[in-house]
């Protein structure tokens, strides 16, 4: 971001010379990068919770840590929802597709996975915007406190994943149905149901576990544009105003919260693997 031309003080209107110095040596910028960068970290470690990053360059009386308070439930809740879309749609639809193979049903899952994984999120974000808004109007266009002005921005950011996680639980269902065990038990009289809920499934999400660590560093960067086509104050549309206006301490703090983020949900992901399998040790 240092590297791209111009800072966080320029503009249509120049600023003078000692004001501009003024400025730079307020906010540190006057020091080499890489000083910067080892002052930026220790303050990180030495600061107290709040204080963490500082002032925020453009954002006038607010610091980098009040501004991630406040937009963070707003991501968090638009990805929980987003996941929790893309897990219920597309394992459903995958054991569906795999109970029922080469069935008409499978044929339109799968079709409408792999439409689902190749429209990118912000072209299907504005299509839904027409459709539900201007020509179905059942969601609202924008704005956030309601249940119902967050329903559309998830389904947009979960489809594209809804889709991955189909293909996979397909795949994965269909490998699993072929096991002995699973012969076994219909040997024995259980119901479909009971197979594939009790012994089926269990084996069946394995490759859709080791997929939701990729998924949520792809919500948490698809979240950025879908929050920007419906106006939701989080951490996505600070983070994009951060990177225009070259807030470089914001910036900053919302890449360390993505980071910690994608660290923290790759280590459940990696710990669930031993939860599901028995068979895998976490050591």
């Amino acid at each position: 971001m240092r590297s791209v031309p111009g800072g966080p003080f320029d503009g249509e209107r120049q600023l003078p010379e000692e004001v501009e110095r003024n400025l730079l040596e307020k906010y540190n910028l006057n020091d080499p990068v890489h000083i910067q960068y080892f002052n930026g970290i220790r303050d990180i470690v030495a600061n107290p919770i709040g204080e963490k990053f500082g002032p925020s360059i453009r954002l006038a009386d607010y610091n980098v840590d009040e501004v991630i308070a406040q937009g963070f439930p707003v991501s968090a809740s638009l990805g929980i929802f987003a996941m929790v879309f893309a897990l219920l749609l597309g394992m459903t639809s995958g054991v569906i597709s795999a109970i029922k193979r080469n069935s008409a049903l499978d044929v339109g899952f799968m079709a409408a996975a792999t439409l689902g994984i190749s429209v990118p999120s912000f072209v299907l974000a504005s299509v839904a915007v027409i459709v539900f808004v201007f020509w179905i109007p059942i969601f609202p266009a924008a704005g956030w406190g309601q249940l119902s002005q967050i329903l559309l921005p998830a389904l947009c950011l979960g489809a594209p994943f809804a889709g991955y996680i189909a293909r996979l639980t397909r795949t994965g269902m269909l490998e699993v149905l072929g096991q002995d065990y699973i012969r076994t038990a219909y040997a024995k009289g259980l119901a479909t149901r009971r197979v594939v809920v009790r012994h089926a499934l269990r084996g069946a999400i394995l490759p859709v576990v080791s997929y939701l660590g990729p998924a949520v560093a792809g919500i948490l960067t698809g979240s950025l544009i879908v929050e920007r086509i419906f106006y939701l104050p989080g951490m996505g549309s600070h983070f994009i105003e951060a990177a225009l206006q070259r807030d470089y301490p914001l910036a900053m703090g919302m890449v360390l919260v993505y980071t910690c983020l994608l660290y923290v949900m790759n280590t459940l992901v990696d710990i669930s693997y031993g939860v599901i399998d028995p068979r895998v040790k976490v050591e």
